[in-house]
């Protein structure tokens, strides 16, 4: 049992995660820029999915947001942001997550409940698994896209059930589907 737990937690943490969500861009003709904002957020070593990224494009200016676990984290993202054509400047807004062995525990079982359950395993496939667990004090947030509502609810449910959760903040979307 401890040997898949590790097995699951190192695959979790191995992979790059998530295409980074973008805050609306103020300027609509820097869809460029914001596709190169992504792609460098994504790309990053140690992103997993127990960060969080986002940004915003105004104009030559990034704003990066979001919550990270470890602090070199915020400072690559920043870096290579700035290394970007065409960005003057970075702000960077992103939270360093406390150190916590609970918090850790917390952000593993949360991955195993959600990722675990058959009916949420599709999800764990591929490169980019698309729910991120922030687990701050005990409380977790969900960030990410999900296919529907109901996996949204489920993600949830298997989050709440996890011992040493305070709270669930399921700040999950529903993925858009046009037909």
């Amino acid at each position: 049992m401890i040997g898949t737990i590790k097995k699951i937690a190192v695959t979790v943490a191995a992979t790059a995660l998530l295409a980074v969500p973008a805050l609306p861009a103020s300027i609509s003709n820097h869809g460029d820029l914001q596709n190169q904002v992504r792609h460098e957020l994504v790309m990053l070593p140690y992103f997993s999915i127990f960060d969080n990224l986002s940004f915003r494009v105004d104009g030559d200016v990034i704003t990066l947001f979001g919550q990270v676990t470890r602090p070199v984290l915020k400072s690559d993202a920043a870096s290579v942001i700035k290394s970007i054509e065409g960005v003057s400047r970075v702000d960077n807004r992103i939270e360093v997550l406390p150190l916590s062995p609970m918090d850790d525990r917390i952000r593993i079982a949360t991955a195993r409940a959600i990722y675990g359950y058959p009916a949420m395993q599709r999800y764990a496939m591929g490169a980019q698994p698309p729910i991120h667990i922030i687990v701050n004090n005990g409380n977790v947030t969900l960030e990410g896209i999900v296919a529907n509502q109901a996996d949204k609810n489920i993600a949830n449910i298997r989050a709440s059930g996890v011992a040493g959760v305070f709270s669930v903040t399921n700040d999950l979307r529903v993925e858009n589907k046009r037909g």
